[in-house]
């Protein structure tokens, strides 16, 4: 997976785990939206879809911890 790639999962996850903010998700509801949208993006990539969602659900579950999606 290339890095510009893998940097697009990232931002792409956290974006979108942070649109939960009305809600008041938890870890896991962030992780779990965060890993949907990396696999889908690195499906449409035609990248690897494991590591994807990887990225993803790591982004999604961190980025309260870093204030990206408060």
């Amino acid at each position: 997976m290339s890095k510009i790639f893998a940097m697009l999962v990232v931002v792409g996850a956290t974006a979108v785990a942070g649109c939960t903010q009305g809600i008041n998700p938890t870890d896991t509801d962030r992780a779990l939206i965060g890993a949907g949208v990396g696999a889908t993006a690195a499906h449409v990539g035609g990248k690897n879809v494991i590591k994807g969602a990887a990225l993803g659900g790591a982004a999604g579950a961190l980025c309260d911890d870093v204030r990206l999606c408060q």
